[in-house]
């Protein structure tokens, strides 16, 4: 405990820390970090009883119900659904489940023979994946108990009970794989893309349609699909580090938060782990850049927004946020997520404060939402005109009264050489003492090509980008390979550009040095920014490149699927191979990377925070070449050093006033 304060927790006064009440809205108020990945959640459920046809023939609709997995006094499965009141119990002896919206925090569930459909919404999506997963495989290794028939339960005699299910074990996925193991050696593989242990003879309604709507990519279902090849295996997460589990807690308790850290410290993971665990239908993920908020699944905060470029007077960008749809997100919204907060320009945060509060008609800073704000303002700054000063989010007016804790993450994941994390944090912070210079003119004598695989250049503009991938392109021998996107509203494909990391064209030939664009395979090293080259061509019609990666994987890679929320909360899909050319990336495109093999040219650096900024996209000092370094090019913002000293002086002071309490508490 003593590490996580000191490291982590920065208080900004006890007046702001009266007016803080815990949410306790679903799924947030009550969870903590005990139970966050328990057999019970907290959700909207509707509950409907289908007739032959499966159409529903009755209704109930619990708004905030708590659904919890355990077994009766036969041990069988059971699903409790309860509303506070009369809780109802579910057998599962025949389950059909659906999942294509379970990164939305929605499911449901078909038990048979009942004909009951339990249609679950509004659920942190990461609780809904845990607790899936717990019931497909406690239902699976369910399988070889013999049934209880009604004769059995009349003469038993036993008391009812409930006891919630036991955590799931290796020998539940062992036994799980058997059971459906023996299922597939005696039938055919179910066709479709429905989750399903059915009826044989079972059709309706939901068996003919709901299959449509499960996704093929997602991992969740790929691993509890019956298949050939059993696939079924433990519900786990990465674990979070102490300082991400102490900035989890305490956005989950309800405070209003800005979490900071370098390069490499986790805090895009974070997010997501942040957005996982609360309600979707109350909390909005937004980023200041298209592109960062496709690695988070949301919008951007303008579209969000939806007062444009927020230029426009207070009075009409409150009309133009008062718009039936726009507002509609401001009223639902109790949960702001914004990524890349150092991109946000201080007027424009002022002024989405005034709106929120003048739109929900609450005078509480932000109108009552709760802030989760993430970023490094010792990166990329706000984007503004030539002749305008840059103004930082944590220069405006409103920013201490929104902001309740800064917290700050200091261990970095993405480089282990301790000699290089303190080069990097020398940059960041913008010295350049004469080692750093040395070690840094060194690199630039790096042999760092492999196997084929040529280093990513990085360019501080964009048009250097295009010209350079498209040269060494043409450049190539042989045929021209030409793959179009398959987006889902053709009409907004400008909307689609701005934030999907992949182009609507890809043109690719056989020596094309690229970049991987998703993470496919954390494990083998398919991540986003993995490097390789293409090595050939497969399949008939169209056919698909073949890529051989640094990591020393090659793979034949198929289109994947980026959804995109645009303006409205409309959910757009762009379905694209997950590569572009990487002769040469801007430096901006890089944010959120780890490359492995990359050289930097700082010679025509214009912003601060932008040298550092590409030298933390290299995994270590092996793996990088800096040409035609200058130590001028390494500044970073006087107001920005400014910020976190002051940050880390309230963070030594609230420690120094806490430790006699916990001395006091550790001799207790």
């Amino acid at each position: 405990m003593r590490r996580q304060i000191r490291i982590c927790f920065v208080c900004l006064g006890s007046e702001t820390e009266e007016k803080t009440e815990p949410r306790t809205s679903a799924g947030a108020g009550k969870m903590n970090l005990a139970n966050h990945l328990s057999p019970e959640i907290q959700s909207s459920v509707t509950i409907e009883y289908l007739n032959a046809s499966g159409q529903a023939t009755k209704r109930k609709v619990i708004r905030n119900a708590f659904t919890s997995l355990g077994r009766n006094e036969f041990r069988e499965l059971v699903l409790k659904v309860s509303d506070g009141k009369l809780p109802q119990n579910f057998i599962l002896k025949q389950i059909q489940i659906f999942t294509r919206f379970i990164r939305e925090g929605k499911s449901s569930i078909v038990i048979r023979p009942d004909n009951i459909q339990l249609l679950i919404s509004n659920c942190p999506s990461d609780q809904l994946k845990h607790f899936m997963k717990t019931l497909m495989i406690k239902h699976e290794a369910g399988k070889s108990e013999k049934p209880v028939n009604e004769r059995m339960r009349l003469l038993s005699g036993l008391p009812r009970m409930f006891e919630t299910i036991s955590p799931v074990q290796k020998k539940d996925v062992e036994q799980a794989n058997e059971m459906r193991a023996k299922v597939n050696g005696q039938q055919t593989p179910l066709k479709g893309k429905g989750l399903s242990n059915r009826a044989p003879n079972a059709t309706n309604r939901c068996q003919q349609k709901r299959p449509r709507t499960v996704s093929s990519e997602n991992t969740l279902i790929s691993e509890l699909r019956p298949s050939k090849k059993p696939a079924l295996s433990m519900p786990q997460q990465l674990q979070l580090s102490t300082e991400q589990s102490t900035v989890l807690g305490t956005v989950l308790s309800g405070k209003n938060v800005f979490f900071t850290g370098s390069a490499g410290t986790g805090k895009s993971f974070l997010l997501k782990r942040i957005i996982g665990a609360l309600p979707p239908k109350s909390t909005y993920a937004t980023a200041s850049t298209g592109v960062a908020a496709c690695h988070i699944g949301g919008t951007t905060l303008h579209a969000f927004a939806g007062i444009g470029s927020g230029k426009a007077p207070l009075e009409q960008c409150i009309e133009l946020a008062m718009r039936p749809g726009v507002r509609q997100h401001w009223i639902s919204c109790r949960h702001l997520i914004i990524d890349e907060v150092s991109m946000v320009e201080g007027e424009f945060f002022d002024k989405l404060e005034a709106v929120a509060r003048a739109v929900r008609r609450r005078d509480e800073p932000f109108g009552g939402i709760q802030l989760i704000v993430c970023g490094d303002f010792l990166q990329l700054p706000p984007v503004t005109q030539a002749s305008n000063q840059t103004k930082f989010c944590f220069q405006a007016k409103s920013w201490r009264r929104c902001i309740h804790l800064n917290m700050e993450l200091t261990e970095v994941r993405r480089q282990t050489d301790k000699k290089f994390i303190s080069l990097l944090q020398q940059i960041r912070l913008g010295r350049c003492t004469e080692e750093v210079t040395r070690e840094l003119l060194l690199t630039g004598n790096h042999k760092i090509e492999r196997d084929g695989i040529l280093a990513t250049r990085l360019c501080t503009h964009k048009d250097d980008v295009d010209l350079t991938n498209d040269r060494r392109l043409q450049q190539l021998p042989g045929e021209m390979h030409k793959y179009d996107a398959l987006d889902s509203d053709p009409m907004l494909v400008k909307t689609v550009n701005a934030q999907c990391p992949v182009g609507e064209q890809i043109l690719l030939k056989k020596g094309a040095q690229v970049m991987l664009t998703k993470n496919l395979d954390v494990g083998r090293g398919l991540v986003n920014g993995a490097r390789g080259v293409v090595v050939g061509f497969e399949g008939t019609g169209r056919p698909l490149p073949k890529v051989r990666f640094l990591c020393g994987a090659t793979e034949v890679m198929k289109p994947e699927r980026w959804v995109i929320k645009g303006q409205g909360g409309v959910f757009l899909s762009r379905q694209q191979l997950p590569l572009k050319l990487a002769w040469a990336i801007s430096i901006h495109k890089s944010q959120g990377m780890t490359l492995d093999c990359v050289e930097i040219s700082l010679s025509r650096v214009f912003e601060c925070g932008q040298a550092y900024v590409a030298l933390s996209r290299a995994r270590n000092l092996e793996g990088l070449r800096v040409m035609d370094f200058d130590p001028k090019a390494v500044n970073a913002n006087h107001y920005v050093l400014q910020f976190y000293a002051r940050l880390r002086k309230e963070r030594a002071m609230y420690q120094t006033c806490l430790d006699p309490y916990l001395v006091e508490k550790e001799n207790s």
